[in-house]
């Protein structure tokens, strides 16, 4: 058998493992901080949750879903995308009050393979549920730029666009079906396919994106409460300090999008997949499901495309703060005790289990990249412990309680 996974997936291992459990830990840390509680929904769901909740035009219902049978005869597909279960699961649970949630997991789309755009890839997101006010479009914008910002992610630009309200949305879906029509011979066959079907979906293409100028735009047919709320939003942001431009063709790829609509775009990479996240209000989305309405905003960002933004560099600290060498293996009891205590103090801290040489022991801790090696040896009998710092090669004697030696790895690390 082959031990290579499916085409379009990917087994993660150290070191870019730990590059990705940073840049995750860092996205729940900072939505637990703004409020955002964890939702955890299942990786497949009924297909016509996706189906009715994406929109039946769009890419990811005809060509992308991962859609079965299951032996009950239901029809389920695994997940393209979270907003629409998450929606599901909120209307589901009976709740009639704001709800502020995160998420985290895999989604699974049939795209063909490359850097960045892989069948299998991973989504953070959050979702704030049953607010109207252009307030919670803001948090949820500065959420995202914030951590963006908290990873190092460098030539980061937030594009904003209004889509207006469903009300208004037929008078400008006439003017730019009108427009399509004229320009029709020089766009792909997929662009005016999607003319009768959808045609804000014209604005995605990549390849027909030079022939637009001119295109009637989505917020030229605002009504005043939708352009209220736009100007609402932007004024928010720069009231926050969140720099952004205005890109009137941003429409995003799914149907639920009404009002705010944005995008995070990592400017280093190629245009065609530049694009690192994004998200927007879908005041409806919970009605096309058969629910009651419930205004809502969130965003989803692909951890696959952020990582190939921050580049391939090393990661990003060691993988262990420190890794115990056990020079007298009469003190391998008390090396053991002292690795417990250091990991209650919330070091990464490891050893060997069993006896080996202690030039074999430091090779270990080299490979497995520890920031310091703590030498327990003839020195216990006076308290102390040879701490060296792995990278300069400097030692100090450090007084062997857990206190002293965590003190010692902390204030080396903030050296660094």
């Amino acid at each position: 058998m082959s031990f290579r996974p499916p085409k379009g997936t990917d087994d993660i291992l150290p070191p870019d493992s730990r590059r990705w459990r940073r840049v995750l830990g860092v996205f729940d840390d900072l939505a637990e901080r703004y409020g955002y509680d964890l939702v955890i929904v299942p990786v497949f769901d009924s297909t016509d949750v996706f189906a009715r909740g994406v929109g039946e035009g769009t890419d990811v219902v005809q060509k992308e879903m991962y859609t079965f049978e299951d032996r009950g005869g239901r029809s389920i597909t695994l997940r393209p995308e979270a907003t629409a279960s998450v929606v599901r699961a909120y209307l589901g649970s009976g709740s009639q009050i704001p709800m502020k949630l995160a998420y985290a997991g895999p989604m699974f789309r049939y795209e063909r393979p490359q850097a960045g755009r892989r069948r299998q890839f991973w989504q953070v997101g959050v979702e704030y549920l049953g607010e109207d006010s252009p307030q919670a479009d803001v948090e949820v914008i500065e959420l995202g730029y914030r951590f963006y910002r908290a990873i190092g992610l460098e030539g980061l630009e937030v594009q904003v666009n209004s889509l207006g309200d469903p009300a208004t949305r037929a008078g400008y879906r006439q003017a730019l079906v009108s427009f399509l029509e004229g320009i029709s011979e020089g766009l792909t066959e997929d662009s005016r396919r999607r003319i009768a079907t959808n045609p804000l979906r014209v604005f995605d293409s990549k390849q027909d994106r030079d022939k637009l100028e001119g295109a009637p735009l989505p917020v030229d047919f605002l009504d005043e409460a939708a352009a209220d709320h736009y100007l609402a939003v932007k004024r928010g942001l720069d009231d926050a300090g969140i720099p952004y431009v205005e890109n009137g063709l941003l429409v995003r790829g799914l149907d639920y999008y009404t009002r705010t609509v944005f995008e995070y775009v990592a400017t280093g990479l190629d245009a065609a997949q530049n694009a690192v996240g994004g998200g927007g209000r879908y005041d409806q989305l919970a009605e096309v499901l058969g629910g009651r309405h419930v205004p809502a905003v969130g965003f989803s960002l692909g951890i696959d495309r952020i990582l190939l933004a921050l580049g391939s560099g090393p990661a990003d600290r060691s993988a262990l703060d420190a890794y115990i060498i056990v020079a007298e293996e009469k003190r391998r009891g008390q090396a053991t005790a002292l690795l417990r205590r250091l990991r209650d103090r919330r070091l990464r801290a490891d050893m060997e289990p069993g006896s080996r040489s202690v030039k074999a022991q430091f090779k270990s801790a080299d490979r497995r990249q520890a920031q310091a090696a703590i030498v327990v040896g003839d020195e216990w009998e006076a308290g102390e412990v040879t701490v060296r710092d792995l990278d300069s090669g400097e030692e100090a004697r450090v007084a062997n309680d857990a206190d002293s030696i965590s003190a010692h790895i902390r204030a080396g690390n903030e050296v660094q």
